[in-house]
Formats: C-alpha cells, sequence, structure tokens
C-alpha cells in the first residue's frame, strides 16, 4: 500500500500536477479560447459590415425600414366646370364618424379619451341634429359591449352606418363645436378623399360621378362609377398619374423636413370645362322638379341647345339622382347598380309627332310635297291597318302645310307614300339609325322598321321607329341651321392644370341633309303650330310674348309588352321649339311621359310648357310682360 502512494506521488510530480502548476494551465487555456472567441466574432463583424447581411435579412433593408419612408404623392383629380368656369364636380374631403367607447382609452395624464355613459343622449341629440342619425342608431352603438383583446384591455370602437359617412368638412366643424361645448369625449373623425358635387342634382346623367374605389382607405384612388356620365367616360383624362416619393423619418416615423426626395412626380388630372350654363341648368332642375312632383309622370326629359354651335346648355331628366349624396341613385337601399338609365342616349322610344318635321322637311327637299294641295283628314287604310288622326273623325280637307300644324298622321302618310324609298333615305341623312357618337357611355344607336310598309307608313308620324334625345337633337340643329347638321356637344374645352395644354371642341358638322330654303319654310310650317288658332295644336300654349317660335307637338302611343297602353293618359307627350323662327338661337325639347293631368293644367302640353317656355325666357332674358332686359 505504501508503495501504491509513492508511485502515485512519483507519478504526479513528474507530471508537474501541483497547485500553481494547474492554475498556470487553466489560465493559459482561458486566455486562449478568449482569444479564438474574439476572433471569431471579429471575423464575423467584418464578414457583416462587409456583406451587409445577418443570415438572408439585409440590415441595408432594415435600416431603411427604420428610418426611410416612401409615401405615394397623388394626383389631384381634374375639375369639371360649366362654361362660364363654375365648377361641377371638384376634389374634395369627407369624414366619417366613430366613437372609442372602450373605458381604457386614456390619453396623456391620465386623460379619459372614450364616450362616457352619461353623454350618449346629448351625442345621440347631436348626430340627429347635424348629421341626420336616428336617435335610436346612435344609442345602440355607443352602448355595444366591449370585449377585452389579447393583452386584457378594454379597446374598441364603433360607427354609425351610412349616415355617419361621407360628411361634408361644414358638418364636422358643426359636431365638434357642439361636442366641445358639452366638454364630450370619445368621438372622432376619419379623413377620406371624396368628390364634391356643390349642386346636388345637376344634369347627372351626363356629369356622371365618381367616388373613391375604397372608402374607407386615404390613399384610395377616386374614378368614375357606373358607366355613366362625364366622370366614366373621362376618367383616364380627369384621374391623371400619381408620383412617389422617399424621405427620411425620425424614431417616431414623422418626415424630416428637407430629407424628401421625389421619385416620380404626380401628374394632375385635366379640366373640363361643359357647354353647360350653370344659370340655364339650375332653373331646368328647378322647373322639373316642380312639374315631376305635380304631375308624377314616369319620366321626364329636357335640353336646350345652341341652335348655332350645337352646344347643350342644359339637360336633364327625372328620375335623376344626386351625386353628392346618392340619392335617388338606388331604388332600395344598398342596391348595387343604379335603377334609372340615361334616357338622352340609352333609351330609345317612340317620338311621336314631332318626327313629322323631318317627315315635311324631307318631302320639301325631295320636291314631293305641293303646300296648296289638299287631302281628306280623319283615317286612311295601309294595307291591312287603319291609321287615324289624333281625332278619327278628322278635320275635313287640309293642305300639306296644315297637315304638320294640325298633326295629321294621315297627311304624313301620304307624304311617305309619295316619297317611297326616299324617306328611309332621309331618315338616315338625319342621323336616325345610328349613333351620335356623343361619347357617354352605352349611346344606344336606335331603330329604324323598314322590313313592313306599316311599319314604314307609322315611321312617318312618329311610331315604328326608336330614336333618342341627342338623334332628335342633332336633325333639329338642321331645321334650325339653314340645313347644315351640328352633333349634340356638351364638352367646350379640355386644359391641363398648368394651363399650357389646352384642346379647344368647336361646332362639329355632321351632315346636310337638306337645302338652306328646305329649312327656312319647314320653320314657317312650324310656325303655324303656335300661331294658327284653328290648326296649330300649341295655339295659346307654346307662344312667347316678343319672340317667334318654330315649334312641333307630339303625342305618342306607348308600346309595352307587344300591347298598346290604352289609358286617358298612357302617352308620351313631346314638343320642341325653335326660336326666334326668322334666326334660330335656341332649341328646346321635351318629353313625358304618362303624367297625370289635372284641372290645374289643363293638359300634358301645358305642363310641358311650364318647363319649355320658362326655360326659353330665362335664355331670352324674357320678362312675363314680353320685355326685352
Amino acid at each position: 500500500m505504501k508503495e501504491l502512494r509513492k508511485k502515485v506521488k512519483k507519478k504526479i510530480k513528474s507530471k508537474n500536477l501541483t497547485p500553481a502548476g494547474n492554475r498556470r494551465k487553466v489560465g493559459i487555456i482561458l486566455f486562449t479560447t478568449s482569444i479564438a472567441i474574439f476572433l471569431l466574432f471579429a471575423v464575423r463583424f467584418i464578414y457583416i459590415i462587409g456583406v451587409g447581411k445577418v443570415g438572408s435579412e439585409s440590415l441595408d433593408s432594415k435600416r431603411q425600414e427604420l428610418y426611410q419612408g416612401s409615401s405615394i404623392i397623388k394626383a389631384k383629380r381634374g375639375t369639371i366646370y360649366d362654361r362660364n368656369g363654375q365648377p361641377i364636380a371638384e376634389d374634395a374631403t369627407s369624414y366619417s364618424l366613430y366613437a372609442e367607447i372602450g373605458k381604457d382609452y386614456i390619453g396623456l395624464n391620465n386623460k379619459e379619451l372614450f364616450v362616457h355613459e352619461k353623454d350618449h343622449d346629448k351625442i345621440a341629440d347631436i348626430f340627429l341634429k347635424h348629421a341626420g342619425i336616428k336617435k335610436e342608431v346612435t344609442l345602440k352603438q355607443l352602448s355595444k359591449k366591449v370585449k377585452k383583446n389579447s393583452n386584457g384591455m378594454y379597446y374598441g370602437s364603433t360607427e354609425f352606418g351610412s349616415k355617419g359617412k361621407n360628411l361634408s368638412l361644414e358638418t364636422k366643424k358643426k359636431i365638434e363645436k357642439d361636442l366641445d361645448k358639452e366638454k364630450i369625449t370619445g368621438i372622432y373623425f376619419t379623413e377620406h378623399p371624396d368628390r364634391m358635387y356643390p349642386n346636388g342634382q345637376y344634369a347627372s346623367y351626363i356629369v356622371g360621378y365618381a367616388q373613391p374605389e375604397k372608402a374607407d382607405e386615404a390613399d384610395s384612388k377616386i374614378t368614375g362609377k357606373n358607366g355613366m356620365g362625364i366622370e366614366k367616360a373621362y376618367d383616364e383624362i380627369l384621374k391623371g398619374e400619381d408620383g412617389f416619393k422617399y424621405f427620411q423619418k425620425d424614431s417616431k416615423g414623422n418626415e424630416l423636413p428637407g430629407s424628401v426626395i421625389v421619385d416620380k412626380e404626380a401628374v394632375d388630372g385635366k379640366d373640363i370645362y361643359t357647354t353647360l350654363d350653370s344659370n340655364l341648368q339650375l332653373r331646368l332642375e328647378e322647373v322639373m322638379d316642380d312639374v315631376f312632383k305635380n304631375a308624377t309622370p314616369d319620366d321626364i326629359t329636357a335640353m336646350l341647345m345652341d341652335a348655332k354651335t350645337g352646344d347643350i346648355l342644359a339637360a336633364s331628366q327625372r328620375p335623376t339622382f344626386d351625386p353628392q349624396t346618392k340619392q335617388g341613385l338606388y331604388e332600395e337601399k344598398d342596391k348595387p347598380e343604379p335603377v334609372w338609365q340615361n334616357l338622352l342616349i340609352q333609351t330609345p322610344f317612340e317620338p311621336g309627332s314631332t318626327m313629322k318635321v323631318f317627315t315635311v322637311a324631307s318631302a320639301i327637299d325631295s320636291g314631293n310635297l305641293n303646300e296648296n294641295e289638299t287631302f281628306n283628314s280623319g283615317k286612311i287604310q295601309v294595307y291591312d291597318a287603319t291609321i287615324n288622326d289624333w281625332k278619327p273623325e278628322g278635320k275635313g280637307a287640309l293642305t300639306y302645310r296644315q297637315a304638320l300644324s294640325w298633326s295629321s298622321n294621315v297627311g304624313m302618310v301620304l307624304l311617305e307614300q309619295k316619297m317611297g324609298t326616299t324617306w328611309q333615305e332621309y331618315l338616315h341623312k338625319f342621323g336616325f339609325g345610328k349613333s351620335t357618337k356623343s361619347g357617354l357611355p352605352f349611346e344606344e344607336p336606335g331603330t329604324i322598321r323598314d322590313k313592313n310598309p306599316v311599319d314604314t307608313a307609322m315611321s312617318s308620324f312618329g311610331q315604328a321607329i326608336g330614336v333618342t334625345n341627342f338623334q332628335m337633337m342633332q336633325g333639329f340643329t338642321a331645321i334650325a341651321n339653314k340645313g347644315t347638321m351640328l352633333k349634340p356637344q356638351y364638352i367646350d374645352k379640355i386644359t391641363s392644370s398648368s394651363g399650357k395644354e389646352e384642346k379647344v371642341y368647336g361646332p362639329k358638322k355632321v351632315g346636310e341633309p337638306i337645302k338652306e330654303e328646305t329649312a327656312t319654310k319647314v320653320l314657317d310650317y312650324m310656325k303655324d303650330t303656335v300661331e294658327d288658332p284653328d290648326y296649330g295644336t300649341g295655339y295659346g300654349v307654346y307662344g312667347i310674348d316678343g319672340v317667334n317660335v318654330s315649334a312641333k307637338t307630339g303625342t305618342a302611343q306607348i308600346f309595352e309588352n307587344g300591347k298598346v297602353l290604352t289609358g286617358a293618359n298612357d302617352y308620351l307627350y313631346s314638343v320642341v321649339q325653335i326660336a326666334p323662327t326668322e334666326d334660330p338661337q335656341y332649341i328646346m325639347y321635351v318629353t313625358m311621359k304618362r303624367p297625370t293631368i289635372t284641372g290645374e293644367h289643363g293638359s300634358a302640353q301645358q305642363l310641358i310648357a311650364d318647363i319649355s317656355n320658362s326655360m326659353l325666357k330665362h335664355a331670352f332674358k324674357v320678362d312675363t310682360s314680353g320685355t326685352q332686359e
């Protein structure tokens, strides 16, 4: 045993395994290890600095996320103006209401920023007063329960339906003022890009409407909607092109002044000046509202045009809608597509007796009308069809000039038979059966039914033919403008925001369907409609003191589901007025479908005159005494 101990001690001594030696070796190992680790970190650090990555993550990208930002530079959508530079549609900001109802919504110095229960009634009163939100809706939303979030906090907000959205700046300020007065907390607004229509109902189906693609996103692009009007047809021109910028930001994400680098400049949309005259357009909307309310027709259309240029000075329809609030656009709440179409171009109709203007013009121009020749009015047989005048018993013998003023169907059929196929040629010359190429979405070309001799005969007095308002107005320009037919224009010019680019639209000639002397004679014939007490269907209705008016009334039967409607007022009534006769300045055309006739107005034509005469008087600035202002 002693021998074993001696051998072990001898072995330890030979290895120098003394406490001092052990400490020296441990020190060497630790020093070596430290140097190795340091070198490893140094090499890694040098690699990261040199390559700029940690694993697959780029340090430069992370740094840019922290201290460099980027954003879209929004292009301003072009403004739509009337002919005098008054804005019809322009960019704006709208606001939506919301309330913070979670009781853990606390600000600096422990300030409570949520809605307090004691203020619910006051808030409901303020919302009802300024935004039209029903009290029960507000109280229900404010009383909603808030659940804990993942952090165990009671955060939550609530909105107030469609009435709480698309609020104007003026409405926002009124609500804020009343809230501040009552020292109410917890009510806030979100800001959205929007389109403003300051005139409300204003040629709505010609102007159209635009709105953000995503209403709840601040950067959402405003675009023309539902294939309607200028806003949609000229969307690419109006919307411009967004830009892009980079900038440095502080630790809180705020943009540092002077650090912005614009990568791409925004190009604002171009401005569109229409031919509409706000003075005339607003008057038209007013008188149409009155007639639509009192007579409750299915629909009304009206258009006032400058006879020498084809410029549309005012145009509207009923039913219509307010592009600002969308009221009237949808028949049912939240219906995704508009109910009503642009009746001026999308809905061909049988015009009735206003078409006789073109029949007489064609017959005169082709040498098939002798104004002193007579015929027997009342009825006429065309193959297997009996065609009656509006008074089946007729008015005895009439000249062909009287046939126009008394509005004889028989006289028109006889003229059509005299012309033969020439009548169809003139229909095409006047632009019927093809689009006016207005540029507005979904324009219909109308129809000419010429396969059946009865249909051809009926087209001479405005049945069995489908036309649009634009087509009728285009044709009337030939009568008013010495045989030269002009395209209906609703755009005056398009300009860039800088004013350096400008495209001006002038009168556009689209044909010469008749000679100058023909147009002069037709205007003279049409004057009889207003001035002849025995044969004029518009006598005592469409005259304007101090101005000679050429006119033609219309009363068209309505076909629905293959049948003729037979009610007392189941007609499409209309009038065209061209004035002054000797040198036409204006063309006014109005249609009204199935109105309710009361003793107060006497007739459908009187209802129409409430619109058309009012507009012409306003255009001529003629007061009720007949004195020129």
